[in-house]
């Protein structure tokens, strides 16, 4: 596994670019702050418009048909059951341990 390198080894990194390329006869221009932000001395205004809103698209017809659904599922249904004929129960006797003892049958 590669170790990272650690913040002071970026940092003289870059210094050692940054010193290779003023040497190899590289020029750095200075601007005012803010300046490289200016067009022609001003604002570029077509980048800070906000005037400029895209329509949205409605969709509460589409979250009332979701929540539709939703409570559809969530509501019970009515479970139809068949009456099974009342025929004999099987009963299991237990001991007082717990161990069954025997099945009887009960109507």
């Amino acid at each position: 596994m590669k170790k990272r390198a650690s913040k002071q080894e970026i940092r003289d990194s870059l210094k050692q670019d940054i010193e290779r390329y003023l040497s190899d006869g590289g020029e750095v221009h200075e601007f005012e702050r803010g300046e490289s932000g200016l067009v022609d001395g001003r604002y570029n205004e077509q980048a800070m418009s906000f005037e400029k809103r895209q329509e949205r698209t409605p969709v509460s017809d589409v979250l009332r048909a979701i929540d539709e659904r939703r409570d559809a599922r969530r509501k019970p249904q009515k479970k139809i059951t068949e009456k099974r004929s009342s025929g004999p129960k099987k009963k299991v006797i237990y001991d007082d341990f717990g161990e069954p003892l025997r099945v009887v049958w009960e109507d």
